[in-house]
């Protein structure tokens, strides 16, 4: 990594960041733990960490292969998951910086943590060091949590006794709640899970959670506030 990232790096966000740091350690934890009980080798489970760095699609890769999907219907459920990562690259082109180097690193550090800091900040320079700060912290924290996970995992056996399989989706559901006090997003979600537990029984696994995708045409469009694109 470059110099200039490095300087970039600021200790006095680190308060913000260790909050953060702990769950994604348990939740990375519990993803090692998981896949190894799942046949998934270690050296397959710290790579898919390394190299994908998206906690969703892990999971969901996963989960879609240890069902009995195909590898293709786990790597299209995961990219579909991570669809979302597209408009925060626009969002953040200017915290990247304009260097290859740090674009190239910076889009790898691009997740929901990440993008919240930088974005919360109103000064472009608090925004660079949050982001690069968080990612790093994050990115660090996540494969080395993966590592013990897998680990351990191969100690304890089945990690469902542990509860750990519940670790990342109430995760998960503790980040939806917010988004669900408005009423598109409600639809969305209601018809996305009915579609996907509808088609369970008849499609092969993972084919499912690529059809609830179906939840977003059924939210619409919803009006803005008033007052709200109004000059």
């Amino acid at each position: 990594m470059p110099r200039s990232l490095w300087r970039t790096i600021d200790l006095s966000v680190l308060p913000d960041v260790v909050p953060l740091a702990l769950a994604v350690a348990v939740t990375g934890a519990s993803f090692g733990a998981i896949a190894v009980s799942s046949a998934v080798p270690v050296w397959l489970v710290c790579a898919m960490s390394l190299l994908v760095f998206a906690g969703g699609s892990q999971f969901m890769a996963v989960g879609v292969v240890a069902t009995g999907g195909s590898p293709v219907a786990a790597v299209l459920a995961g990219l579909l998951l991570n669809a979302r990562h597209l408009p925060f690259g626009l969002a953040l082109g200017e915290v990247l910086g304009t260097g290859l180097a740090s674009r190239v690193v910076g889009c790898h550090l691009i997740i929901d943590e990440t993008t919240a800091f930088a974005l919360a900040q109103r000064d472009p320079r608090r925004a660079r060091v949050g982001f690069w700060t968080c990612g790093i912290t994050l990115f660090t924290t996540w494969n080395l949590a993966t590592l013990v996970g897998a680990e351990v995992g191969q100690l304890i056996g089945d990690p469902n006794r542990f509860g750990l399989d519940a670790a990342f989706p109430a995760a998960l559901l503790a980040l939806l709640m917010p988004t669900l006090r408005t009423t598109a997003p409600r639809r969305a979600a209601v018809v996305g899970a009915a579609v996907a537990v509808a088609a369970t029984p008849l499609l092969p696994a993972g084919i499912p959670v690529l059809l609830s995708v179906t939840g977003v045409v059924a939210a619409g469009r919803e009006a803005p506030p008033r007052g709200v694109g109004s000059p």
